[in-house]
């Protein structure tokens, strides 16, 4: 019988350890598998006019993609990116540093796709685009991460590492084109001008002070000095009234 019963025991012990590692293999394998990717035919450092493809893979089965925020790696600036295709109503909008598609969500579960023409690959090695993909349920997924600096590989938010094109080297005599003109034109602007006379601005020496203070001005301090003596007054009353009314 006590054999049977050892038997019995160490069974039950084997199922719940096989449950709880197939548990954890699906926890963690399932994000896992979900990342962004870009690609190119022409991935060469100073390629001219090449098309990346990129392809936001879905982490969600309730709700669908509605867009990315591309931040562009050194040597590629805004007005080098051309839009190229996408999801059935995206729009392709630059900004300071790179390039936001979004538009009507795609169904839930499914990737979503993009391509943008790059004027020309800057030399390096490999570019890093890392890329925040948005939600129709407000989720975010930041696929940020360089060089697998941070995480697990997995989870919402952390882990995630940013979309890498590897490049081949140059061809021989291959060079930096020109800037496009809206880089030479922003390089050329003139500076910001003055303030006005109506707006002056604060001393150095005044700003230094205001830091120093927690930004209170004098008038605010002298508030402050006439309210502690007022308490200290009222204080002092106080205890000559106790004192009084003890003898």
């Amino acid at each position: 019988m006590f054999p049977a019963l050892k038997r019995s025991a160490t069974v039950r012990r084997l199922t719940l350890l096989t449950a709880a590692g197939a548990t954890a293999v699906l926890v963690t394998a399932g994000p896992a598998f979900a990342h962004v990717e870009v690609e190119a035919e022409e991935a060469r450092a100073l390629a001219e006019n090449v098309e990346l493809t990129f392809t936001a893979e879905s982490e969600s089965a309730t709700a669908g993609i509605t867009g990315l925020r591309v931040v562009l790696p050194e040597g590629i600036t805004p007005a080098d990116v051309t839009f190229g295709a996408g999801p059935e109503g995206w729009t392709f909008t630059a900004n300071d540093d790179g390039y936001i598609v979004k538009g009507p969500a795609v169904r839930a579960g499914e990737d979503a796709e993009h391509s943008v023409v790059v004027r020309q690959l800057p030399d390096a090695e490999e570019l890093a685009f890392k890329t925040l993909q948005t939600y129709s349920d407000g989720r975010i997924d930041r696929w940020i991460e360089l060089g697998g600096s941070g995480g697990d590989g997995h989870g919402h938010g952390h882990g995630h590492e940013a979309p890498v094109l590897e490049l081949r080297a140059a061809e021989p005599g291959a060079k930096p084109v020109e800037p496009s003109p809206s880089d030479a034109a922003s390089a050329s602007a003139s500076p910001t001008p003055a303030p006005r006379a109506s707006e002056p601005t604060a001393s150095p020496a005044a700003k230094e002070a205001d830091e120093e203070d927690g930004g209170l001005s004098a008038g605010a301090w002298t508030g402050i000095g006439a309210a502690v003596l007022l308490v200290a007054a009222g204080a002092a009353y106080v205890v000559r009234r106790r004192a009084g009314a003890g003898r």
